[in-house]
């Protein structure tokens, strides 16, 4: 249970914007009938999570390293995979300025006094001073934190609406369960689908956690020996233990979006745009809970954005610094080089993520452009965890046939959906 972590700081990336807007909206708009929706984009994408940690634990190497040992066609010294993410992250730069925006925005609800231009800057700032330490217990702790905190403020909130006039009921529960999907739902569910739950960029991430917890490095290099082959294989089943309980963490937070959204809004006809979701939600709980109510509400909206912002900084620091060794661009090998471009990138992103939320000032467009990056870099993933499972894993650490069921009920549940979609709106 120690050597937990890597999962902490993927749940609290994970849980962010898509949480507060997408899957509120989708419960607003649908009601309880696409609960289902939601279960699975966060239940069904884990095993290709998996694939990448599991990489990560026998071969030591990060994600942008291990797609670029990948045959296939290549521009200069670089995959076209890491070309294609790197195109995408054009407007995953967007979508985590909307979140620095988003911080702003509830903390200048808390606030008023102070103007959110103000706040958006004092977030990234901060932020940066934060994570430019370069300190992997750090990051894990503070996400452990903020975990918590929002995890027990959103469920909280859940029991209170209990209480009153909207509570929910077991009908209610069971109509979401019935994998219906109604055509005017169509384009909010494949959103809620992209951007809930571990998206592409998270699974992307997930390698450089395990490995900066120890993983690989206690597993050592393959020898060949069956002793190597049973250290991965316990290694391996510590970070199969670590994804499970970030999975627990990131559906019970985002099914309690969802089923505030559609219990308080979805019988009003109220589906608010964005971030006023957030002002609409708070109102709503003050009506039936009272004052207190609202600012429980508050801290947890804000520890559910921040905890995103905070972990983007340090996950994007280091997957673009691993990104530009691969180009060509750094010398990313080099421990000292490592850390002085990690640094300098946990304080350059913030400040950009901040200049675009201030000159644009379109959070919620900026989000929801991220959620389209986030579904298409899915491509990238599901081909590197192909290719992993494939044709890397050494044959002594072959998984078991319900591993490879589940892995192709992950890969096969994003296809479906996608088109299942496309011809439901055709």
């Amino acid at each position: 249970m120690r050597q937990l972590g890597p999962g902490f700081i993927l749940s609290a990336a994970i849980v962010g914007s898509g949480e507060l807007i997408a899957t509120t909206a989708l419960g607003a708009k649908a009601g309880f009938v696409t609960f289902w929706v939601i279960l699975v984009s966060c239940l069904m994408k884990v095993a290709l999570q998996l694939e990448f940690g599991k990489n990560a634990v026998y071969s030591g190497l990060p994600t942008m390293q291990s797609l670029n040992r990948m045959p296939g066609w290549r521009l200069g010294r670089a995959h076209w995979t890491l070309w294609l993410w790197f195109s995408l992250q054009s407007l995953k730069v967007l979508q985590v300025g909307g979140i620095v925006g988003g911080v702003a925005i509830v903390l200048n609800m808390a606030v008023p006094l102070v103007p959110t231009g103000v706040w958006a800057v004092l977030s990234a700032v901060v932020t940066a001073w934060l994570i430019a330490r370069n300190y992997y217990t750090w990051v894990e702790r503070g996400s452990l934190l903020m975990i918590v905190l929002f995890t027990g403020l959103i469920v909280l909130s859940l029991v209170m609406l209990q209480s009153t006039q909207y509570a929910i009921t077991g009908d209610q529960l069971g109509e979401g369960l019935r994998f219906n999907l109604p055509p005017e739902t169509v384009g909010v569910a494949l959103a809620a689908f992209g951007i809930t739950g571990v998206g592409g960029d998270e699974i992307m991430y997930y390698s450089y956690w395990c490995i900066e917890k120890g993983y690989a490095a206690y597993t050592g290099p393959n020898d060949g020996t069956p002793e190597w082959a049973d250290r991965a294989r316990g290694w391996i089943r510590v970070m199969y233990l670590d994804a499970f309980c970030s999975m627990l963490v990131y559906t019970t937070v985002t099914a309690a979006f969802y089923l505030l959204g559609a219990s308080l809004l979805h019988e009003q006809g109220q589906v608010p745009d964005g971030y006023a979701m957030v002002e609409t939600l708070s109102r709503l709980f003050t009506v039936t809970l009272g004052p207190g109510a609202k600012a429980v509400f508050l801290v947890g909206a804000f520890f559910v954005l921040y905890s995103t912002l905070f972990t983007a900084t340090a996950s994007w620091a280091r997957i673009f610094a691993d990104a530009f060794g691969q180009f060509g661009w750094v010398r990313f090998q080099d421990p000292v080089a490592r850390r002085r471009v990690i640094a300098t990138l946990s304080w350059a992103f913030p400040i950009l993520w901040c200049l675009l939320y201030l000159f644009l000032q379109v959070p919620v467009l900026m989000v929801l452009l991220g959620g389209i990056a986030t579904s298409v870099l899915l491509i990238v993933v599901i081909w590197g965890a192909l290719e992993f499972r494939y044709r890397q894993l050494p044959a002594s650490l072959k998984p078991s046939r319900f591993y490879d069921i589940c892995f192709w009920a992950s890969v096969g549940s994003i296809l479906f959906v996608g088109l299942y979609g496309v011809w439901q709106l055709l």
